[in-house]
């Protein structure tokens, strides 16, 4: 007989009982291990404990043979009965981050430094991002709201896509990364916090929200062949948009401290991510998140400056606490 024909006759025979497997108790296999047939002992255990649907409803009190729900309160079913707290003592209700995840902010960090570009790649990205800075001024105007919800999605990118080609390439090559991994999915994890701040201010309109998605999808493809490219050019490209970025939070700040945009408190994210005053207003949060860039500005034109050097990013310890 030919292994196709022994192999179909095997999944007519035994392909019912693993079909239906999920249906069957531990209880009610145990006759039909006893006996030499049936499900495997090792598949019964995973039935009973690995499904949390299963293991919510098939739960049943002592007493009178009632069933007891059991709420599932995050997206993988797991019962989390360990509540973290504030130092005032209040439940901390935010899953995004937790409390050792948040810092203050360092705004003491100089604004204006400018990477003047030298070489030619250097003169590529920097003309390639003022070029884009163009249609997002028509586009948004004096929107600032929305313009920095638009700028937090594309920011976002740059950080997780360097920081899982540099994983990838770290473990081709079995070798260390000099904590740059962990630096730039930091910096894109502090971007998309930003994001989650300012979704709390702005009001994007419909058509804004279909462009975010189409900006991120051109950018991510083209950051990603960029960086397979060349890292250099890649971080020098994300180091001049945070140059952006700075210049257009000032002008924020301008405009709420001129009167022209309210300057409405800051949203409860804001002050437990930047541990932020009860009672700062948006104001706080545009002057933390424009210290944050001019962070992110600094590495990525150090990696940039890295690797113009004939250096690799693992050969270079990455900074600690730029953000």
């Amino acid at each position: 007989m030919s292994s196709r024909m022994a192999g179909s006759v095997l999944l007519r025979y035994v392909g019912p009982r693993l079909f239906t497997a999920a249906s069957i108790s531990p209880a009610a296999a145990r006759p039909l291990l006893a006996g030499g047939e049936g499900i495997p002992a090792v598949m019964v255990r995973l039935m009973s404990t690995s499904s949390p649907a299963a293991a919510a409803t098939a739960s049943e009190a002592k007493e009178g043979g009632e069933k007891k729900e059991v709420a599932i309160k995050s997206y993988w079913g797991i019962d989390q009965t360990n509540k973290l707290l504030r130092e005032d003592g209040t439940e901390w209700k935010w899953t995004c981050f937790r409390p050792w995840e948040t810092y203050t902010a360092d705004t003491s960090i100089d604004l204006t430094k400018h990477h003047e570009p030298k070489t030619l790649l250097d003169k590529i990205a920097y003309w390639t991002v003022k070029s884009l800075r163009f249609p997002t001024d028509i586009f948004f105007q004096r929107r600032y709201g929305c313009r920095a919800m638009m700028l937090e999605t594309v920011a976002a990118v740059p950080g997780m896509v360097g920081g899982m080609l540099l994983h990838l390439r770290s473990l081709r090559r079995f070798e260390q990364s000099g904590g740059w991994i962990r630096a730039l999915l930091e910096e894109a994890e502090n971007e998309r916090m930003h994001l989650m701040t300012f979704m709390e201010v702005a009001n994007p309109r419909w058509y804004e929200r279909a462009l975010v998605i189409a900006v991120q999808g051109v950018f991510f493809n083209a950051y990603f062949l960029g960086y397979l490219l060349s890292p250099k050019f890649a971080h020098r490209v994300v180091g001049y948009l945070e140059e952006e970025a700075i210049h257009s939070y000032t002008e924020f700040l301008k405009d709420l401290e001129a009167g022209k945009i309210d300057n409405v408190p800051a949203p409860a994210i804001a002050i437990d991510y930047w541990r932020l005053p009860a009672s700062a207003t948006l104001k706080d949060v545009v002057t933390v998140v424009r210290a944050d860039e001019a962070h992110h500005r600094d590495v990525n034109h150090f990696a940039s400056d890295i690797h113009y050097q004939g250096m690799q990013l693992k050969e270079s310890p990455a900074p600690i606490g730029y953000h």
